[in-house]
């Protein structure tokens, strides 16, 4: 198989390798950029505290490590490894399983199919990420008052029931479900551009990635402020009016039309280098795990030689040589492997047929197989030679 060109179309019934791949992107993805997502999460807050009022990404950065240490912009962040493993996970292996079964296993360009599948895909990682991102969203925000995740897990299940991790579920799939559509939509067809090959490429990849991020935040911005309004306001399970229409009046009401925007620049910041290194480092350990473990087959497959193959590749080799016999011998000057047994040209000749070596990783090593026969013997008992060499 050749790899390069054709790991993009491997069976998705391998969910391991999209599993573990998707596990360690969403990881990465999520840590990397961690400190921008805590910056976007306050300048999303409608009433922010006076010492929480920043004007732009840079100066919210710098006041946050200044006023409160320099672990504070990473504060929350193992509720996101937690949570990030598993979610994306699920979310890759079912993009792949739907996408390969949208387009019938091929690579053809099929725009809604990518998009449908990335809504399906969204559905999971939205049920598993949800809760993580309101214990991530509290402890971002300045004077929080719990002191670490299982802190904020047990005060927040106390004070306001397990309704309140899915609070915003519903804004949440509003935001995702379009977020992501336009995310696979943008990242297959930059491909289509960037790499139409389909061949592992790590700048395309990026590159793709990037596009698709930023074009996919800035759309879905005002979403994403209702949502972390739902997450970050602990008064809204006692209320009545909940819900993305609640967050959407409220959301006007104290900061007009420019307060569905409000974080947008901080949040394309972390979404374009997010997505990048998400299906870099995803598109990279797929192509290695399924690399591994094709090699590995291929490798035992190679262990096994039909009987069959070898007495026909005898046959065939012994026919050839009664027809040289028959004729003038070989010149001095051509090339031949082969020896006579009395040292001319007349008489029987013996030449061996080698068959493809053996490579694998069987107990005992490879084993190489010579086969050397008689030409006039029709492969008789007693002439016929069958060398094993170990190695």
């Amino acid at each position: 198989m050749d790899f390069d060109n054709d790991y993009e179309t491997l069976p998705t019934q391998n969910v391991v390798t999209h599993m573990t791949a998707g596990a360690v992107a969403g990881v990465m993805e999520h840590c990397i950029m961690y400190p921008l997502d805590s910056v976007k999460t306050r300048m999303q807050n409608l009433s922010p505290s006076p010492n929480a009022a920043y004007r732009g990404v840079g100066e919210a950065l710098f006041r946050m490590v200044k006023h409160e240490g320099v672990l504070r912009p990473v504060r929350g962040m193992s509720a996101v490894v937690l949570g990030a493993g598993p979610a994306h996970a699920l979310y890759f292996s079912c993009y792949e399983y739907v996408k390969n079964a949208l387009t019938l296993g091929g690579t053809r360009n099929s725009h809604l199919a990518y998009g449908a599948s990335g809504c399906v895909a969204t559905l999971l990682h939205d049920a598993i990420m949800n809760p993580a991102e309101v214990v991530k969203q509290r402890l971002q925000m300045y004077n929080s008052p719990y002191k670490s995740f299982l802190d904020c897990i047990v005060k927040v299940y106390r004070a306001e029931g397990g309704r309140a991790f899915y609070r915003s579920y519903t804004t949440q799939l509003t935001m995702n479900v379009p977020f992501q559509s336009v995310h696979f939509m943008i990242y297959e067809f930059a491909q289509t551009i960037t790499n139409p090959d389909r061949c592992y490429n790590p700048a395309a990849h990026m590159v793709s990635g990037a596009v698709a991020g930023a074009i996919a935040a800035a759309i879905t911005t005002p979403l994403d402020v209702c949502k972390t309004f739902l997450n970050t306001n602990p008064n809204q399970g006692k209320e009545t009016g909940t819900g993305l229409i609640h967050s959407i009046r409220t959301v006007y009401k104290l900061g007009g039309a420019s307060g569905f925007f409000r974080g947008i620049t901080a949040r394309v910041l972390y979404q374009m280098p997010s997505t990048a290194i998400c299906w870099s480092m995803y598109e990279f350990f797929k192509y290695f795990l399924s690399r591994r473990g094709s090699d590995q087959g291929d490798s035992s497959m190679m262990l096994m030689v039909s009987p069959s193959t070898v007495v026909a590749d005898a046959a065939l080799e012994d026919q050839e040589s009664k027809t040289n016999s028959e004729g003038t011998c070989r010149s001095s000057g051509e090339p031949w492997e082969g020896w006579s047994s009395g040292g001319g040209c007349p008489g029987p000749i013996k030449t061996p047929r080698e068959l493809p070596s053996v490579s694998g990783v069987g107990l005992y090593g490879a084993l190489s197989f010579n086969t050397v026969h008689n030409a006039e013997s029709n492969l008789s008992k007693g002439n016929a030679l069958l060398e094993i060499r170990h190695s």
